[in-house]
C-alpha cells in the first residue's frame, strides 16, 4: 500500500514516484494550492496538491486534520526559500499525483502541536492519539532499541530467553500481590507475579545455568509517582558466579547499551558500601552528579545549649548532620522557607542553617537565628564542612533515619534548583546492604527479599540477625537505582534460617515456599542475579519526566486506566462462576423531612 514512510524521503530520491500513507498533521491552502503535511511514525513530509489534479485535488480539499490518506506523487526540490533545513525531510516535497482518503477523523481532543497545554489526565483517557505525536513515537521506538540491545547482549553472553508463569502463588515481595481467582478450584486464588524470583531460582536448580527475560511484573502498592501497577523487569539469573561475575556482566550490558543506543560512553563506575551512600549522601541511591556531602557534627553538638542539637547528638539512634552549599549564601529567607517546608515532608521537624558571611570576624561574620549556641566550636565546625564566605549549611538533627531522608532528598532538591551537576551521568554500584532491616514493627524485614544470601554463616546469622550483610548490590544511575540484585540462598538451611529470621516458621514455610525448600536438597548450584526497571531505564535515557512517559499505556498514579475505564464492575454471573460474593456497602442514614 506504500513504498516508503514520510521520513524516509531526502534529495536522493528526487523525480522519483512514491507511495505514503499517514495521517493529516496540518493542511494549508495557500491561493488555490493545498499543502498537506502528513504524519507516520517515522516523520513528517510536506505534499503541494495543484488544481490541475482535479480528483486528487478535491479529495485534498475535504481534507482535515487526522485524516488517513493515501498519497502518490513525484518528490521534487522545493522551490528556493521555502527549504527547511531543520527538519529531515526539509529540502524536498510531494507533488501530488492521487489523493485518497483511507478514513475520516472527527477532530481530536487536543492538537498534536500543542500538547504541552493539555492536562495528563486527557492525554491518557485518549492514549491513542497522544501517541501518535512525534515525541511519543521516538520514546517508544527507543524504548524497542534498548530491549534489542540487551536482548542481543544477553544472547551473545550465552543467556537463554526463558518465559516464567504468570499465573502464581502470593509470595512475600514486599508489596501487595494481585490477586486472580481460580474458577476450577473454589475458594483458592492466583497471584499476578511480583518478580519471576523463585521461578528463575528453579530454572538454576534445572541446570539451564543462564537465564533472561523481558518480563511483566505487578504490584499492588501504594500511590507513588514514579510506580505504575504493572511493570517491565529485565530480569536476569545466572549459576556458578559470584558477585563479582554478574556485575561485570551487568555493568558491560548497560555500557553497551548507552553506546549502541545514544553514543555515549559511560565514566567508571565506583563501588561504595550502604553505610557510606548513607552517611555521605543520605540516600542507597546517590546521586554523585552533585557536589553536596553530608558531614557528620554529633560530637561537636554534644554540649551546647541548643536541646534540638545535643538531644540526638547524645542519643544512640540520633544524628546531626550539616550540608554546606558553597555560593548559597545568596538564598533568600522565602527560598529556607520553601525548604524547611520541603524536609517536612519527611519528617524534619525543622532547618537550622548558618550562613557564612566573613569568616574572619567569628561569629560577627555568621548569620543565623542559632549562632549564638556555636560559641567555642564555631571555628572547629566550619574547618570540617570547609565553609568559606558566601556559603550556607543546612543541618538536620533528628532520629538518624529522619535525618538522613530529609537531608538526603533536600541535597538533591538543592542540586537541581542551583543547576549544581558537574556531569551528565554518574553511575556507581551500591554493595554490603544490611541483610535486615528494622521498621519498628514486631518482626525484622528482609531488605531486599528474603532469598538474598548473607555473607555470614548460620550460626552467626541466627545469634546477630541485625549485624548481618547482604550479598546485595544496586546499580544506580543519577539518583536512579537502575537495578538490583544479589546472590541467591542455595543451601536449604541457610534458608530456612534466613525465614526463621523474618519470622516465618517452619509450616509457614513449608506452605509458601516448600517447593523451593524441596529444590534445594537436589543439588542446587551456587546462583545470582540482577534485575533492572526497564520503564526507569528508559526513563533516564529519553529524559522523560515520568516512566508514564515511556509506557505505551500506562495506568495513572491511582492505578486507573482512564482509556478503558479500568478496573471496572463485573457482572453477577461472573461472580457466581467464581464463587466470590462482594460485600455489601452499609447505606448511609438520612434524616426524615
Amino acid at each position: 500500500m506504500r513504498s516508503h514512510y514520510c521520513g524516509q524521503l531526502n534529495e536522493t530520491l528526487v523525480d522519483q514516484e512514491v507511495t505514503l500513507c499517514g495521517w493529516v498533521h496540518r493542511r494549508r491552502d495557500h491561493g488555490g494550492v493545498i499543502f498537506l503535511d502528513m504524519r507516520d511514525r517515522d516523520g513528517i513530509a510536506q505534499v503541494v496538491v495543484d488544481p490541475d489534479t482535479p480528483d486528487a485535488f478535491a479529495h485534498a480539499d475535504r481534507a482535515r486534520s487526522e485524516y488517513v490518506l493515501r498519497i502518490r506523487g513525484r518528490i521534487r526540490l522545493r522551490p528556493e526559500g521555502t527549504q527547511n533545513p531543520g527538519m529531515p525531510t526539509g529540502m524536498i516535497e510531494v507533488l501530488a499525483k492521487e489523493v485518497e482518503v483511507l478514513n475520516t477523523a472527527a477532530t481530536p481532543p487536543f492538537q498534536l502541536d500543542e500538547h504541552g497545554k493539555v492536562g495528563e489526565e486527557v492525554r491518557l483517557k485518549y492514549r491513542y492519539i497522544d501517541l501518535r505525536r512525534p515525541e511519543m513515537i521516538d520514546k517508544l521506538r527507543l524504548r524497542s532499541r534498548i530491549t534489542h540491545s540487551v536482548r542481543a547482549y544477553l544472547e551473545n553472553e550465552g543467556f537463554l530467553d526463558i518465559e516464567t508463569p504468570v499465573l502464581t502463588r502470593a509470595t512475600p515481595e514486599g508489596a501487595r500481590d494481585y490477586l486472580v481467582p481460580s474458577r476450577t478450584h473454589e475458594g483458592h486464588f492466583f497471584a499476578l507475579p511480583q518478580s519471576p524470583q523463585l521461578f528463575k531460582q528453579l530454572l538454576m536448580v534445572s541446570g539451564l545455568d543462564r537465564y533472561y527475560q523481558v518480563a511483566k511484573c505487578f504490584r499492588d502498592e501504594d500511590l507513588r509517582a514514579d510506580r505504575q501497577p504493572e511493570f517491565t523487569q529485565i530480569d536476569i539469573e545466572a549459576s556458578f558466579i559470584d558477585e563479582e561475575a554478574i556485575m561485570g556482566i551487568t555493568e558491560g550490558m548497560i555500557r553497551q547499551l548507552f553506546h549502541d543506543v545514544l553514543d555515549v560512553e559511560l565514566p567508571a563506575f565506583p563501588r561504595m558500601t550502604y553505610a557510606e551512600a548513607m552517611r555521605r549522601y543520605g540516600s542507597d541511591k546517590p546521586d554523585l552528579r552533585i557536589p553536596l556531602e553530608l558531614v557528620d557534627v554529633d560530637d561537636l553538638m554534644k554540649d551546647v545549649d541548643f536541646k534540638v542539637f545535643s538531644g540526638p547528638a547524645n542519643a544512640d539512634d540520633g544524628r546531626v548532620a550539616a550540608l554546606k552549599v558553597s555560593g548559597g549564601a545568596k538564598l533568600t529567607r522565602k527560598e529556607i522557607d520553601e525548604y524547611t517546608r520541603f524536609v517536612g515532608i519527611y519528617g524534619a521537624k525543622g532547618l537550622a542553617w548558618i550562613k557564612v558571611n566573613e569568616r574572619a570576624k567569628g561569629l560577627e561574620g555568621l548569620q543565623s537565628p542559632i549562632v549564638k549556641f556555636m560559641d567555642g566550636i564555631v571555628e572547629t565546625l566550619l574547618d570540617r564542612v570547609g565553609a568559606e564566605d558566601g556559603d550556607i549549611i543546612f543541618f538536620g538533627a533528628d532520629k538518624a533515619r529522619i535525618v538522613s531522608e530529609a537531608i538526603g532528598a533536600l541535597r538533591v532538591r538543592l542540586g537541581e534548583d542551583l543547576d549544581l551537576y558537574t556531569q551528565a551521568w554518574a553511575p556507581l554500584w551500591v554493595v554490603d546492604f544490611p541483610m535486615f532491616e528494622d521498621d519498628g514493627g514486631a518482626r525484622l524485614q528482609a531488605l531486599h527479599h528474603p532469598f538474598t544470601a548473607p555473607s555470614c554463616d548460620v550460626e552467626t546469622l541466627r545469634n546477630n540477625p541485625v549485624e548481618a550483610l547482604s550479598r546485595a548490590y544496586d546499580m544506580v544511575l543519577n539518583g536512579t537505582e537502575l537495578g538490583g540484585g544479589s546472590i541467591r540462598i542455595h543451601d536449604q538451611a541457610m534458608q530456612r534460617a534466613v525465614l526463621e529470621v523474618l519470622g516465618i516458621g517452619e509450616d509457614e514455610a513449608n506452605e509458601k515456599f516448600g517447593f523451593l525448600l524441596e529444590a534445594l536438597k537436589f543439588g542446587a548450584p551456587p546462583h545470582g542475579g540482577l534485575a533492572f526497571g526497564l520503564d526507569r531505564l528508559v526513563m533516564l535515557m529519553t529524559g522523560a519526566r515520568t516512566i508514564r512517559e515511556v509506557i505505551a499505556f500506562p495506568k495513572t498514579q491511582s492505578a486507573a486506566d482512564l482509556m478503558t475505564d479500568a478496573p471496572g464492575e463485573v457482572s453477577a454471573e461472573q461472580l457466581k462462576e467464581l464463587n466470590i460474593r462482594l460485600r455489601q456497602k452499609p447505606k448511609v442514614a438520612t434524616d426524615e423531612a
